[in-house]
């Protein structure tokens, strides 16, 4: 039976085959206009292409003709081929969509980064017909991604302290594994602290604020600031190093967040007390061996004001004995005159007592010109043995210097020794030992000259080396351990010698506190 159709009926039916064919030159100009790559492969493992859009050359090199019939499966990444199967981290499903992101082949060889989402069509009994994929090119978000989880990683393994605050509050956001081991966070491992719980009062209205201010202006700010840790993490010691200031390029430049630097020196403090209780026992077995090759001279100095008193009280004992009137005048004179040389004796007990003891550090203030008339009265009678005579130079101002008086006196005592002991082996008989000092530019210098033969150029360089020595039961460890002791100062020793006709030794210090030493 055959249907005829009206007028109006095969109008109408081409009608809807136009509109029909139109539909699909618009999807296929959709299609080949498309920048994302779209292709149709056999629903197998080999995964062979069937059809694919224009964009296939753009994103992996070939032309239609070419890929179309290649096992798609090929051209994947070795480490990427079975992300599907395996269900990795990289592959995602909703909707019946699976969404994969893996390396690809392209025709020059390289691999590129692909994002594919794809279905699988099927007929009306469920068996699968072919598979559609969408494909696009994430090769510079993924190695940004990439670089961003690097990044992450050398944060969080970082030994420094990391952490990350919110501009508006100073509430912690983020802290990373060194951070956390020394400020600790809450025990499901969340993070309480706010900035502003890390430091004293003072430090915080003064240093942080000013230094987040610097940041937020600068884009950044570097400095020392100390911490103050939360109780049962207070044995440690650490600090702010630096504070970033991080900015929304697009939102007027505001403040997104901070990134707060810091340090443990917990460790690195241990190993500088270490250091500083090494230096002192060492500067200590110095006095001990200075004194010891002085104790000639010093065993004169203590015999004169004993020798006084002996000969006083055997004056005084005679004129009684010989039945001579001794009025009680000139028994108090003799007294006094006792008296006087028994504290001359006792001041150089004292002095030696107070040169050989066993000290911590002790910061004081004290006039540099004092020190250098007491150490020379320590070593008047090495002097005179040696025909030497002490002149003196020094700054009409008077300057204070704040540090460690009995070690700055022990450099000075080791000086001027050397430059007593550098006209052993000289035939001169004028014979002196300038000291002077100079105050300038918030420094003091100190200068101990003689006029003994010099050092020569090669015995210059080595004349602070640990165990160098030009004196015959020398140790050689003097000038190495006033070096030591300036420099922990804040300051430096030197020597300057023509090689014949004399040497000067020079220290120079800061006249205030070394932050480094004092803290």
């Amino acid at each position: 039976m055959t249907m005829s159709l009206t007028a109006a009926q095969h109008n109408q039916l081409l009608a809807e085959l136009d509109e029909a064919r139109r539909e699909a030159e618009r999807y296929r100009l959709l299609v080949e206009q498309s920048t994302d790559m779209i292709s149709r492969h056999t629903p197998t493992s080999e995964w062979t292409y069937v059809d694919v859009s224009p964009a296939v050359e753009r994103l992996l090199g070939y032309k239609a003709s070419q890929i179309i019939g290649t096992p798609g499966y090929d051209l994947f990444h070795p480490d990427d081929a079975d992300n599907l199967v395996k269900r990795a981290e990289s592959v995602s499903y909703r909707g019946g969509l699976y969404t994969n992101v893996y390396r690809y082949r392209h025709r020059d060889g390289h691999y590129v980064w692909l994002e594919t989402t794809s279905r699988t069509i099927r007929d009306d009994s469920g068996e699968p017909m072919e598979i559609i994929c969408v494909s696009r090119d994430v090769t510079q978000r993924e190695q940004a991604q990439r670089a961003t989880r690097r990044l992450a990683r050398v944060v969080e393994s970082s030994s420094d302290m990391i952490m990350f605050c919110a501009p508006d509050n100073l509430q912690l956001t983020y802290l990373n594994e060194a951070a956390s081991s020394t400020l600790g966070s809450g025990p499901d491992g969340t993070i309480a602290l706010n900035l502003r719980e890390l430091f004293d009062e003072t430090t915080y209205s003064t240093l942080l604020l000013a230094g987040l201010e610097h940041a937020a202006q600068h884009g950044c700010w570097y400095g020392s600031i100390a911490l103050q840790l939360p109780a049962g993490k207070d044995s440690r010691i650490a600090e702010v190093r630096e504070i970033i200031a991080h900015r929304n390029h697009v939102d007027n430049r505001r403040v997104e967040y901070y990134s707060i630097i810091g340090r443990d020196i917990t460790h690195k403090r241990k190993a500088e007390d270490a250091a500083r209780r090494q230096q002192l026992e060492l500067a200590h077995m110095s006095r001990l061996l200075s004194v010891g090759e002085m104790a000639t001279g010093l065993a004169h100095e203590i015999n004169q004001p004993l020798a006084a008193i002996l000969n006083y009280c055997r004056g005084t004992l005679r004129r009684s004995e010989d039945g001579g009137e001794l009025s009680l005048d000139q028994a108090l004179q003799a007294m006094q005159l006792i008296a006087g040389q028994a504290k001359r004796a006792a001041e150089i007990i004292k002095r030696i007592r107070s040169y050989v003891k066993r000290t911590e550090y002790q910061r004081v203030a004290f006039s540099i010109n004092d020190s250098c008339q007491d150490v020379t009265g320590f070593l008047r009678q090495e002097a005179r043995d040696n025909q030497i005579e002490f002149r003196f130079d020094l700054d009409p101002t008077d300057p204070q210097l704040t540090a460690d008086r009995i070690q700055i006196e022990q450099v000075l005592l080791n000086l001027v020794r050397n430059a007593i002991e550098a006209y052993s082996d000289c035939e001169q008989a004028w014979r002196t030992v300038t000291i002077g000092s100079r105050c300038d530019q918030g420094h003091i210098e100190v200068a101990i000259t003689d006029c003994a033969r010099g050092v020569s150029a090669e015995a210059l360089g080595q004349l602070f080396d640990a165990f160098f020595t030009s004196k015959p039961s020398g140790l050689g460890m003097g000038l190495a351990i006033s070096r030591t002791i300036i420099e922990s100062h804040g300051g430096q020793l030197w020597a300057q010698s023509d090689g014949h006709s004399g040497t000067v030794f020079r220290f120079r210090l800061p006249l205030g506190q070394h932050p480094d030493q004092w803290p």
